[in-house]
């Protein structure tokens, strides 16, 4: 069953269901270039590894008594003996390591005189990534700053309209030129350092094509994102399992946009 929408699934930015669009968009972005990329250029999908460490509330085998000491009532054989005592049972806690992934897709190419060249990064942002304070954040940022400064093309792709804005172009003057978007994608070519070619959207419209650099004297590839989406909505569970009720969509949509998916979901309700 195909999406309902003509573009994102505004639907498919719930926690619930991101994650899993996110892992599943990076595959067939991978499959959609290594078709568009002339020899020796491919594609490889690598990921993003870091450990976050957090306390676990363990519940104690007794109550918590508060205050000190407890009293426990001697039994007749040993009512001669001093009474006992018990001691207060103390809050548990356990760290807990849980490791985090996230996959990103590259572009590389074979050299003549042996072994392989980074051309392109392409990045998908997470909920992880536009998430202020968040570890997977800070490392997104930080290999953000080091693909600028390299030679090595960076390729942004935001689905999400919640969370913190993540692409290096300012969000007031990337909406003083667009004017209001909800997603965007932003390449930087390491040819033409400090410049960004960015692709806004609202959503009401398809996901765009846009064009990936190779290296300065092979071009662009072009890359038609709403055909990867597509894919990713007929090959996932998503008809099945998202119930299409205005109130679960996260975040919350202008009015303007809450009447469109409206009258969207009933024209679906209606093939």
């Amino acid at each position: 069953m195909p999406s309902p929408f003509p573009g994102m699934d505004p639907f498919l930015e719930h926690p619930d269901f991101f994650p899993d669009l996110h892992g599943r968009f990076h595959v067939y972005l991978s499959e959609a270039l290594q078709d568009a990329l002339p020899p020796p250029y491919f594609a490889v999908i690598n990921e993003r590894l870091w450990v976050e460490t957090t306390a676990r509330y363990i519940e104690p085998d007794t109550d918590v008594m508060v205050g000190g000491w407890t009293v426990a009532e001697p039994s007749a054989a040993v009512a001669d003996r001093p009474r006992s005592r018990v001691r207060t049972r103390p809050l548990v806690f356990e760290t807990c390591h849980e490791e985090r992934r996230e996959p990103y897709v590259e572009i590389r190419t074979r050299l003549a005189e042996g072994g392989e060249r980074l051309v392109t990064a392409i990045e998908v942002l997470s909920l992880s990534n536009k998430r202020p304070g968040d570890p997977g954040r800070n490392l997104y940022l930080q290999k953000q700053g080091e693909i600028l400064g390299s030679a090595v093309h960076l390729v942004e792709i935001d689905l999400l309209r919640g969370g913190e804005h993540t692409t290096p172009v300012f969000l007031d003057r990337l909406k003083r030129k667009a004017g209001a978007f909800d997603y965007h994608v932003s390449v930087h070519r390491f040819d033409q350092r400090g410049r960004f070619f960015v692709y806004p959207w609202q959503l009401a419209e398809p996901l765009p094509e846009i064009g990936v650099p190779l290296l300065p004297d092979d071009g662009e590839i072009a890359l038609d994102l709403q055909a990867v989406l597509t894919r990713c909505y007929d090959t996932g569970p998503y008809s099945r399992r998202v119930v299409y009720d205005l109130a679960r969509i996260v975040p919350p949509l202008e009015p303007t946009q809450t009447e469109w998916v409206e009258q969207v979901l009933q024209r679906a309700a209606r093939l």
